[in-house]
């Protein structure tokens, strides 16, 4: 069953094509990531998702509701997560979700029973009478998103949700977010900058330029590759990428100081480099792809390069 389907969605800031004709699939129960630089599409992406501002052309359905025709109806089964916190830090936990109530209509001991619900299924519960701004980074996102869930959205959309997190305080937040999708269906969008998070979803979609260039299962993309990633750093990268590809007749990628090659036979080929450039290269590795490296081949820079 589809939870989420945009057609042909495109986006202009006057001359600037934001997103271009862009199309995709979310199912239900599923985590959805996607992958894509600063700038290649993803804010104006969810400003659409979550109605805040129509697309330019384009479709865009959830759960078979229109989000241009009925944007109310999208509302009540969306829980959004800004990258930007929302919270009031000056108030409790519990009075940040009762304002929440408050604008979808919630009141009494319905309101109550919604915020200690919320708070249980991210275990903030004991938290819930201590200011915002006593909480840890991690703690405070794990309200962000009980805050979304006050209303009982059938679909997350989160934003960066891990920024600025520890790895430690990403760890519980993923754990609350399967426990979500567990034992109430939720099906998750999220955007992130983080491979190993995109590693993590069911499916990623990589988007650039306001275009999807390349979307599945992330052990299957980077199987795609069907290579191993020989990595060489030199003083000059891009000197060292020039000689290596008229000397062997490869395609190397520089990136972030480094010269990166796709190669089915990476020692081999790291045998014939060393002999033919001896002392020439800082440091050399190899290593399986990653989603990085999948992106880098779908869109001939890196993630932070665009």
């Amino acid at each position: 069953m589809i939870a989420l389907s945009a057609g042909s969605l495109t986006h202009r800031y006057g001359e600037r094509l934001a997103l271009d004709a862009f199309s995709f699939e979310v199912r239900q129960r599923e985590v959805y990531g996607l992958l894509g630089p600063n700038g290649g599409g993803k804010t104006t992406l969810f400003r659409i998702l979550s109605t805040l501002i129509p697309p330019g052309s384009g479709t865009a359905q959830l759960f078979g509701t229109d989000l241009v025709g009925d944007p109310d109806a999208v509302r009540r089964s969306l829980g959004v997560v800004f990258q930007s916190p929302s919270l009031d830090k000056k108030l409790t936990v519990a009075e940040n979700l009762r304002h929440q109530g408050h604008l979808y209509g919630l009141r009494g001991a319905d309101l109550s029973e919604r915020i200690a619900r919320a708070l249980t299924r991210l275990r903030v519960s004991d938290r819930s009478g201590d200011l915002v701004e006593t909480l840890s980074g991690g703690l405070q996102r794990r309200v962000e998103v009980a805050k979304a869930l006050l209303h009982d959205p059938r679909f997350l959309l989160l934003d960066e949700p891990s920024a600025g997190l520890d790895p430690g305080a990403r760890i519980d937040l993923w754990a609350a977010l399967e426990r979500l999708r567990a034992e109430q269906g939720t099906t998750v969008l999220l955007t992130t900058h983080l491979m190993e998070e995109a590693d993590r979803c069911d499916r990623i979609g990589i988007l650039d330029r306001g275009r999807l260039v390349a979307e599945g299962v992330p052990a299957a993309l980077r199987a795609e590759l069907g290579a191993e990633i020989l990595t060489v750093r030199a003083a000059d990268a891009p000197a060292a990428a020039g000689d290596l590809k008229a000397r062997f007749g490869i395609d190397p990628v520089v990136l972030d100081g480094s010269v990166r090659i796709e190669h089915a036979q990476p020692q081999q080929l790291l045998g014939q480099i060393l002999d033919a450039f001896p002392g020439r290269f800082d440091s050399v590795s190899i290593a399986r792809p990653t989603i990085e490296d999948v992106f880098i081949r779908k869109t001939g820079h890196g993630l932070h390069d665009a």
